[in-house]
């Protein structure tokens, strides 16, 4: 990558929006930062230009509220009608360093040789960039990153479904309108919590700021609380849930292939959900039916009984038998030794989520300020646990949802159905056991074909919920949003 820079003076001082100065916890945030760079791809030298830089929210005393963290690249020889795609993770709680340095962005960290080791990533440039054929923005939800409220009691005013969609959708209508974008199409990135952040961002665009999205692509999504949070206790959610631990257990095995993740499907479905449906089998049948579960999962026998086939989360310490590993479900097939062998209840942090990946967060803080000029003395949030923690599902209240309440079809049938044009594309990995991809294949499959036909479709790839730290599988994904993104315009190639 090649960097002219405008950096800034690299001490933060005191910020004034519309002649409102920032003050307290905002007033670390320095002024934007623009720089120029390329970035040498398959076809050519993409120039392009970085804004790191915040997006100010008010108040209706007009006071500042809060500054939304957001990175934007965006290409030099940009020709009209290049898409525009806003990315966000999830969590709820969690930056947009995931898929900024994990998937969409110029540059991406890379793990070592073994793709796990976190402890001295370096960053190099990313050959399957989105920015190929669509410009990004990234954005940091309020109390991610270095998005911040303006004070405690302001940022509860943030932190809930609908509350952070439409804040999410504000910064958007905002960078849309400061950056004369409204021709371009429109498309939302998010991943897991992001998934359904996604559909209600969409959906408050459309209704607090007449911006009409084209498509959303959702990464490992939440879309039906009911079917996820606690399901599994349940003979459906056991259903939807099996598939992506026969994947883990084919990935340890090295025995993967989409003929034997057909034939785990169809017993999920059939068998599997009709036995745990019914009551308790016996005899010859009970040996049968739990040996073929124990087979496709890698979980003992004796365990599987016990359970009576209800798997639940039985797979995280006895996946491997007796190995005293503990496996992630954020993938199934990813295990490290467990620091409590002796407890079937103690666990260690997870493997994926507090492992390797954490080095996103320091990366990210280390880029934005040595290569994009970004020069902050506040410090990055990764994840945010305060913000998981206070988050509210429902309206507020002391009848509030919880959840396992929560629905994003129902803002995808509204979308399907009053935008024409509107799309949707979701993306997971076989062997994520946090959000398994049976969920969200139920869910496309139960929309009204006459909205979803052509329109929504679902992709699978080898590895787990962040299955992009895979380099094959991250390819696969950007080739597969690539097309669907151009499909709208009917461009071979992007801008």
């Amino acid at each position: 990558m090649i960097s002219q820079s405008q950096p800034s003076s690299g001490k933060a001082e005191p910020q004034t929006t519309n002649g409102v100065a920032s003050t307290g916890i905002l007033s670390l945030l320095p002024a934007d930062s623009v720089t120029d760079h390329i970035l040498k791809i398959k076809t050519q030298d993409l120039a392009y230009r970085a804004t790191a830089g915040t997006l100010d929210l008010f108040g209706q005393d007009g006071a500042p509220s809060a500054k939304i963290f957001y990175t934007a690249y965006v290409a030099r020889n940009r020709q009209p009608g290049r898409p525009l795609t806003f990315a966000f993770n999830g969590g709820p709680g969690a930056a947009s360093a995931y898929l900024h340095l994990g998937l969409v962005g110029p540059r991406i960290l890379d793990f070592g040789p073994g793709g796990h080791d976190g402890t001295s990533p370096t960053l190099v440039d990313n050959p399957d960039s989105w920015l190929e054929f669509t410009d990004l923005v990234l954005i940091d939800p309020v109390g991610t990153g270095w998005s911040r409220a303006a004070n405690d009691s302001v940022a509860s005013n943030f932190y809930g479904v609908g509350q952070d969609a439409e804040s999410i959708a504000k910064a958007i209508a905002l960078y849309v309108n400061h950056n004369d974008r409204m021709a371009s199409p429109k498309y939302l990135l998010g991943e897991s919590y992001g998934g359904f952040r996604a559909a209600k961002v969409a959906s408050a665009l459309k209704d607090g700021q007449g911006i009409l999205v084209s498509g959303i692509i959702m990464l490992s999504p939440l879309i039906e609380g009911q079917l996820l949070f606690g399901a599994s206790q349940y003979p459906l959610g056991a259903a939807l849930q099996l598939p992506s631990l026969a994947a883990a257990e084919m990935e340890r095995r090295n025995t993967f292939s989409t003929k034997a993740m057909e034939e785990a499907e169809a017993f999920a479905m059939s068998d599997y959900l009709v036995t745990l449906a019914g009551p308790e089998p016996s005899g010859k049948t009970a040996i049968d039916f739990y040996a073929r579960v124990s087979q496709l999962t890698g979980i003992p026998e004796a365990v599987v009984s016990r359970t009576r086939g209800f798997l639940t989360d039985a797979y995280v310490k006895h996946s491997k038998g007796n190995e005293f590993e503990v496996v992630s479900p954020y993938d199934a097939s990813f295990a490290v030794a467990d620091p409590y062998p002796e407890s079937d209840a103690d666990r260690s942090s997870d493997p994926v989520l507090d492992g390797f990946t954490r080095a996103y967060g320091a990366a990210l803080a280390s880029y934005a300020r040595n290569e994009l000029g970004f020069r902050t003395e506040m410090t990055y949030t990764l994840l945010a646990s305060d913000v998981n923690e206070r988050w509210e599902w429902g309206r507020r209240g002391p009848n509030g949802g919880t959840r396992a309440q929560v629905s994003a079809t129902g803002n995808i049938r509204d979308l399907l159905s009053l935008i024409p044009s509107f799309r949707v594309l979701v993306a997971q990995g076989y062997s994520d056991a946090i959000t398994p991809y049976g969920i969200s294949k139920y869910v496309i499959d139960h929309l009204p074909s006459s909205l979803a036909a052509g329109r929504v479709g679902l992709k699978l790839y080898r590895g787990g919920h962040m299955f992009y730290t895979r380099p094959s599988s991250r390819q696969e994904l950007s080739s597969d949003a690539r097309a669907f993104v151009l499909a709208a315009t009917g461009k071979a190639h992007g801008e």
